[in-house]
């Protein structure tokens, strides 16, 4: 059924259908409409039978999880920036105890300073804790990438996170083809635990482990992700065909046909990137993109067949790793080990900076040309960061560097309430 929705309303129904009977989540921007309007569809009976835990924290949000989904149920939770940092020990309890929690995580910066708007910094941080982690292009495959989800993590025996970035598409409203009730119920098999706690079989999880095995309880997770591998675009062929659209698999490729160069990217910077690549294509450059949907496991050999025959790449990324670089960059050159393309990286959009199509162009352009360096940071004011630079050399209590250069811009940093 078609509607015009919110994506954090249109990702909470089509959660509800997928029948969950223990959620519990702690309230925190720009998530937070998701899990109350879960709350409203348990408290009215809508969704039942599910509990709904009021919990203190992050943290207390996914230990409920991990022990509600070793009893045998049905899990969900949802996220954003420092609320999936508070969960880190949990997320590597879930994972290395194989549990099939889902969880969304509404991509947002991380702190300090604060930091309300989108990139991927909170789930790159997170990225080898040993969750299956989906990027949403749009709120439709938000959507549909939750049916998935749930479907592959409790057939593998992992969880699951989908990432979809925080307000661009958690409180955009656009078109969204939720699926039908009996549509989930016929793709989704009832849940049917792998491993289960049992009063009357009483078993001891997540204890020691010394050196005489922990690697190979290590790797286990490791093949376990690489089974998801064959999997993840099994299930998207299989939702293709019982929901009548494709969505979710590991990858996709736009206008990949003959292009020279190619650009990389997750979530919903993509939209953006296709009508630039449109523009260029309609002038005659021989340019196509290719989205990655499934981050976690890595698609290694996928990404190299779709990138083997371009002469260059450029890595858009909304996250970067302090004193090195790209991050999607860096597994892009692995998979493209051997062959004759150069990589480059454009880090943009930190914090919720805007991307410009016109930007983008012009970083296109370059790139074609190559005129890129390893990495360039899009629209940086190095004018800016300049007069800091001097500032922290001329006088040793130069203050914080953030409020420093608002200071310079002639804005009043203030704290907007919202964690």
């Amino acid at each position: 059924m078609r509607e015009q929705i919110e994506g954090s309303q249109a990702v909470a129904k089509t959660v509800a259908r997928c029948r969950p009977e223990v959620i519990a989540a702690y309230p925190i921007t720009p998530q937070t409409h998701i899990v109350e309007a879960l709350s409203r569809q348990v408290k009215t009976g809508e969704l039942a039978p599910c509990e709904f835990v009021n919990v203190e924290s992050e943290f207390a949000a996914l230990s409920v999880m991990i022990g509600a989904s070793a009893t045998g149920a049905r899990t969900y939770t949802a996220t954003a920036s420092q609320g999936l940092l508070f969960m880190a020990e949990a997320l590597y309890n879930a994972s290395g105890l194989g549990l099939p929690i889902v969880m969304t995580v509404a991509n947002r910066a991380i702190g300090a300073p604060i930091n309300i708007w989108n990139d991927h910094s909170d789930a790159m941080s997170q990225r080898d804790s040993g969750w299956i982690q989906f990027f949403a292009q749009d709120n439709q495959e938000a959507s549909d990438l939750h049916v998935q989800a749930f479907r592959i993590a409790e057939e593998l025996s992992l969880p699951v996170m989908v990432c979809m970035d925080g307000f661009i598409l958690t409180h955009a409203v656009e078109e969204v083809d939720l699926p039908e009730p009996e549509q989930v119920d016929a793709f989704l098999p009832a849940f049917e635990p792998r491993q289960v706690l049992d009063p009357d079989d009483p078993v001891t999880i997540g204890a020691v482990v010394g050196p005489d095995a922990f690697t190979e309880v290590r790797y286990l997770a490791h093949a376990k992700q690489m089974q998801a591998l064959d999997r993840i675009p099994e299930v998207a062929q299989e939702f293709a065909a019982a929901f009548g659209r494709p969505s979710g698999g590991l990858l996709r490729g736009y206008r990949l046909d003959d292009a020279e160069t190619v650009v990389v990217a997750l979530g919903s910077v993509l939209g953006t990137i296709s009508e630039v690549i449109d523009e260029l294509r309609d002038e005659g450059v021989a340019i196509g993109a290719l989205g990655i949907t499934t981050f976690r496991p890595w698609p290694e050999q996928e990404v190299r067949e779709a990138l083997a025959g371009a002469q260059r790449v450029l890595v858009v990324e909304k996250a970067f790793g302090v004193g090195i670089g790209g991050i999607v960059s860096t597994d892009v050159r692995v998979s493209l080990e051997g062959l004759p393309v150069r990589v480059r990286t454009a880090i943009a959009g930190l914090g919720g900076r805007v991307i410009t199509a016109q930007a983008l162009r012009g970083l296109f352009e370059d790139a074609v040309a190559d005129r890129l360096p390893l990495t360039t940071f899009l629209g940086l004011d190095t004018e800016l960061v300049e007069r800091e630079l001097a500032r922290t050399r001329e006088r040793r209590r130069s203050g914080p560097h953030a409020e420093n250069m608002l200071k310079d811009l002639g804005i009043v940093a203030a704290g907007h309430g919202v964690t």
